[in-house]
C-alpha cells in the first residue's frame, strides 16, 4: 500500500484553488498516481528523481520512493511559472 504525503507547499497551493471542479480533477489524478506511481513523466537535470502529471491548467510534481512505498506530492504549478 502506497502512503501519500502532502508537502506543506503543496497543501498551501491546493487550498488556494477556488474552483471545486479543478480540485476534484486533482484529487482523481492523485488516486491514479497512488495506484500506479510510475504514471507521470520523469523529469531530467536538476529535477531528476521527480515525476510530473498534467492536470489542466496545472502540473502536479511528485516523488515516489519505492523502498518505503511513499508518494510525496511536492508542487502544483502552471507551466509559464516554471
Amino acid at each position: 500500500m502506497v502512503t501519500v504525503v502532502f508537502d506543506f507547499h503543496f497543501q498551501k497551493l491546493f487550498f488556494r484553488i477556488k474552483d471545486s471542479s479543478t480540485k476534484e480533477r486533482i484529487l482523481k489524478q492523485i488516486t491514479k498516481i497512488k495506484e500506479t506511481p510510475e504514471l507521470g513523466k520523469p523529469m531530467r537535470f536538476s529535477r531528476k528523481g521527480t515525476r510530473e502529471v498534467y492536470v489542466p491548467p496545472f502540473r502536479l510534481s511528485y516523488v515516489y520512493i519505492q523502498e518505503k512505498a511513499k508518494l510525496i506530492l511536492l508542487d502544483l504549478y502552471q507551466k509559464d511559472e516554471q
